[in-house]
C-alpha cells in the first residue's frame, strides 16, 4: 500500500513535467537596443501560442554574422540594413521585414554634472559611444561628421547597452545612444537632442531564419512584431515607424 500510495503522488508530478516539455521554444537574435521592448512584446506572444522566447540580444553585426555562420536561431532583428544583407547574402534568411525606426540622442547623468547641451560640450566632458563597426556607431559618427564634432569619446562600446550602462554608472559624462534606450533608463539619465539626428535615422528589420527548427512559429513572431498592436508597443518604447 505505501508503494501504491508513493506511486500515486509521482504521477501528477510526472504529468505536469511532461506539459512543461511540450511547450514550443522560440530563439530570437536581436539588437541590444531592442531589449527592452522585445522583452515586453515576448509576454503576450509566449501566452498565446504556449511557448517560451529566449533572447539572443547583442550587437546587430555580429548577431548577423554568427546567423549567417548557421548559429541556432529562429528569427534575426537588426539595427541596420547592413547587418541584415550579411545575413541575406549567407542565404539563411526568409522575407526581410523594416519594422521601426530610431534617432540618436545624447544621454547624461542626472542633474547633468557636465553641463552639456549640445555635441560641441562634449569636447570638455568625458564621453562614450559605441564603436565604429556597429550600427549605433555607424550613426554616431554620421551625426559627428555631419556637426564638425572632432572630440574624441574616451571609449568605444561594444554595444548601445554598453554605452548607456557608462552613463548610469557615472563613468562618462555623457553617451551618445537611441532615443528608446533613453526611455528605457527611466530616471537615471536625461536626454539632449542632437540637431539633425532624424537626417540618420536607424531603420530595424527582422526576419526568419533557414536554420529555425519552428518556421511557422518564427514567421508568426515577425508577424506580431510588424502587426498594428505589436507596432503600437514599439511606439510606447519610443521607437518611430518604418
Amino acid at each position: 500500500m505505501r508503494r501504491l500510495a508513493t506511486l500515486a503522488l509521482l504521477l501528477p508530478l510526472a504529468a505536469c513535467g511532461g506539459g512543461d516539455a511540450e511547450r514550443g521554444e522560440l530563439t530570437v537574435l536581436a539588437a541590444a537596443s531592442l531589449t527592452d521592448v522585445f522583452e515586453e512584446l515576448a509576454t503576450p506572444f509566449e501566452e498565446e501560442h504556449d511557448v517560451d522566447v529566449t533572447f539572443s540580444f547583442g550587437s546587430s553585426t555580429d548577431l548577423a554574422e554568427s546567423a549567417a555562420d548557421g548559429a541556432p536561431g529562429d528569427v534575426l532583428a537588426t539595427a541596420d540594413e547592413a547587418s541584415m544583407t550579411l545575413a541575406e547574402d549567407a542565404g539563411v534568411t526568409g522575407d526581410v521585414e523594416t519594422f521601426a525606426t530610431n534617432v540618436l540622442t545624447i544621454v547624461v547623468p542626472t542633474g547633468n554634472p557636465a553641463g552639456v547641451e549640445s555635441l560641441d560640450d562634449l569636447a570638455d566632458a568625458t564621453w562614450v559611444r559605441c564603436a565604429d563597426e556597429v550600427p549605433c556607431g555607424k550613426v554616431a559618427a554620421a551625426v559627428l561628421d555631419a556637426n564638425g564634432v572632432t572630440a574624441e569619446p574616451v571609449s568605444l562600446e561594444e554595444d548601445v547597452r554598453s554605452t548607456l550602462d557608462k552613463v548610469v554608472s557615472g563613468e562618462a559624462d555623457a553617451g551618445l545612444v537611441y532615443a528608446t534606450d533613453a526611455v528605457a533608463a527611466g530616471g537615471d539619465v536625461e536626454t539632449v537632442e542632437i540637431s539633425g539626428a532624424e537626417d540618420a535615422l536607424t531603420s530595424y528589420f527582422a526576419t526568419t531564419l533557414e536554420q529555425s527548427e519552428d518556421a511557422g512559429l518564427a514567421t508568426d513572431w515577425v508577424a506580431w512584431v510588424t502587426s498594428e498592436e505589436g507596432r503600437a508597443i514599439l511606439g510606447d518604447a519610443g521607437f518611430g515607424s518604418p
